[in-house]
Parts: C-alpha cells; sequence; structure tokens
C-alpha cells in the first residue's frame, strides 16, 4: 500500500538535464526524510542526496555537488532531483527511498524504496 514511484528518467547528451520525480501513494511524506540513490553499471547502489521533513538537504556524493538538486513539494506528495550538466558517469538507474525518522543524518533504516527510473547519458 506505501509506495514511492520513480519517474523523470531517460536519455540525454552530455551536458544536458533531466529532472526526476518521487511521488508518495498511500502516506504523506511531510514526516520522511526522503534519499535519491543510484547504481551504475558494475558498481554498488550510492546515496547522492538527502532531503529532510524540515527541508535541509544533504549532499553525500562529492561528484554531484553543484549539480544536482533535491527538493520537495509536500503539497503534491513529491520529491524531485533536479540533475544538470550530466555526464557519462551518471548513468544509473535512479532509486528514491523514504526514511521514517525524517531526518537525513541520523544511522535509520530507509523504509520505503521505489523501483528505480533509468538514467543514460550517452551523444
Amino acid at each position: 500500500q506505501l509506495q514511492l514511484v520513480e519517474s523523470g528518467g531517460g536519455l540525454v547528451q552530455p551536458g544536458g538535464s533531466l529532472r526526476l520525480s518521487c511521488a508518495a501513494s498511500g502516506f504523506t511524506l511531510d514526516d520522511y526524510a526522503i534519499g535519491w540513490f543510484r547504481q551504475a553499471p558494475g558498481k554498488e547502489r550510492e546515496v547522492v542526496q538527502c532531503i529532510s521533513r524540515s527541508g535541509g538537504r544533504r549532499d553525500y556524493a562529492d561528484s554531484v555537488k553543484g549539480r544536482f538538486t533535491i527538493s520537495r513539494d509536500n503539497a503534491n506528495n513529491t520529491v524531485y532531483l533536479e540533475m544538470n550538466s550530466l555526464n557519462s558517469e551518471d548513468t544509473a538507474v535512479y532509486i528514491c527511498a523514504a526514511r521514517p525518522s525524517g531526518y537525513c543524518s541520523n544511522l535509520t533504516p530507509w523504509k520505503y524504496w521505489g523501483q528505480g527510473t533509468q538514467v543514460t547519458v550517452s551523444s
């Protein structure tokens, strides 16, 4: 019943931009921290950015600093990831997850996970 659904992925040329969406159903996002993860071919899953229930942002991957921006729209029960200046190293399946504690800095489980959306950066 509680579900996260990602959308917005696709094929983009190097230097381009994409905006990913993470929409919740069965629960409201206002009390949750939401993280964006990615898993590139042949690599382990990594957390990219997180936004707390209060709107605070935290970067986890140095490679995306200044290029990716996470935001939330509680009225629409949706979290976004704006990705700019994309390069081939950003090619991955992007997954959103929800943490009930509501804090990015707490070492508590990510309880709900989306199915992922593919982002491919290629000429």
